[in-house]
């Protein structure tokens, strides 16, 4: 079976790709949020999209500082205490609430436990990189970004 060719999306609304990189750039080089906490949050984001691009990109980002134990688990995070620091928790879960945001409506139990995790700051700019993050899962998955992956 042929698979249909899909759109680069990035090439053929090249201001739209230049406008969500520069969110992108922002959440990477203008925000306190450490790096590995990024990369954490788009792959969770990433995994529950389903986008194989931002999985297979953030999954190798993310192996450059963080075990592969940790890495393979990710999905499991909330069985695994031991595994993930309280802020690291505290992003993942606010990072599927966000994800899920039709679902949880973002409920006040949520968001208060996001809150006192983060600074009011950390936490626009943390929600601002999971928003990204489902935008981007939101264009790859459709348009079958292409992985490094191969068999």
């Amino acid at each position: 079976m042929n698979e249909i060719k899909r759109l680069a999306w990035h090439e053929v609304a090249p201001k739209g790709a230049q406008a969500l990189f520069g969110v992108h750039h922002y959440i990477t080089t203008g925000t306190n949020l450490p790096e590995e906490m990024i990369h954490l949050v788009f792959l969770r984001v990433s995994q529950i999209n389903g986008c194989a691009h931002c999985i297979d990109l953030h999954t190798r980002d993310l192996l450059k500082t963080m075990p592969l134990d940790k890495v393979v688990l990710l999905p499991v995070w909330a069985e695994l205490p031991h595994l993930f620091d309280p802020q690291h928790r505290a992003a993942l879960a606010w990072a599927e609430e966000v994800t899920r945001v039709s679902e949880t409506h973002a409920s006040d139990e949520a968001y208060a436990a996001a809150a006192a995790a983060f600074e009011p700051r950390d936490l626009v700019d943390l929600t601002i990189a999971i928003a990204a993050m489902n935008a981007f899962n939101r264009l790859g998955a459709p348009f079958r970004l292409p992985v490094k992956a191969k068999p």
